[in-house]
């Protein structure tokens, strides 16, 4: 919503809402909230330290591309541009060749 801030504010004097009306506008809103089953809503979170034997962890592991590298020191994959030293045969990227 656009607000032209060169308007001229309205004063209290000027308002014409009454405490009622205003009590009622915030009822309203508060209305339209849709209940939610306190069960449901929290089988869903995760507790840290959970027993997460039971769950399955599937992980499809790409091949290497000609244009990717891994760092030695930080062990992530990179593009090619990013080495910034080869030492004994090891690359390193530009963030950890300090």
């Amino acid at each position: 919503m656009a607000t032209d801030y060169d308007a001229p504010r309205k004063t209290d004097e000027e308002s014409e809402d009454s405490i009622e009306e205003l009590k009622t506008r915030r009822n309203d809103k508060n209305s339209g909230k849709v209940d939610e089953d306190e069960v449901e809503a929290a089988e869903s979170f995760e507790l840290p330290g959970a027993d997460l034997s039971h769950e399955e962890l599937t992980v499809r592991v790409l091949p290497r591309q000609a244009d990717e590298f891994t760092c030695y020191s930080c062990f992530l994959v990179k593009h090619r541009s990013q080495i910034a030293v080869t030492r004994n045969g090891h690359s390193y990227c530009v963030d950890c060749a300090d």
